[in-house]
């Protein structure tokens, strides 16, 4: 599989996947940390992929994204946006809309 399937397979398999440096309890940059304490704290479960792990994840996935930073946030296999959309979206309370509709039916 080369690497542009393993993105899509990661992103048609997560409902709400972000793709940041780190981990969610260990973010690598400002960035992310601010990005993934605004899903956090819809309170719902997402996957991530930490980009400084995956090298080739991180070469390839702002072309793809047609989205040139990390992180990158998305939902249902769109790309919502990086870490001034993303606080944007959850200032005005949209994000825990969108996070919340995109989880699997329990």
């Amino acid at each position: 599989m080369d690497i542009i399937d393993t993105i899509k397979e990661q992103i048609a398999s997560n409902p709400v996947l972000i793709y940041m440096k780190g981990a969610p309890n260990a973010p690598q940059c400002g960035f992310s940390a601010r990005a993934v304490q605004a899903l956090m704290a819809c309170g719902e479960k997402f996957a991530y992929v930490d980009i400084l792990q995956n090298p080739d994840i991180r070469a390839n996935l702002p072309g793809y994204a047609n989205w040139p930073t990390f992180p990158q946030l998305w939902i249902n296999g769109e790309l919502v946006g990086g870490s001034d959309i993303i606080l944007e979206l959850h200032e005005s309370g949209e994000l825990q809309g969108m996070v919340k509709a995109a989880q699997p039916a329990a």
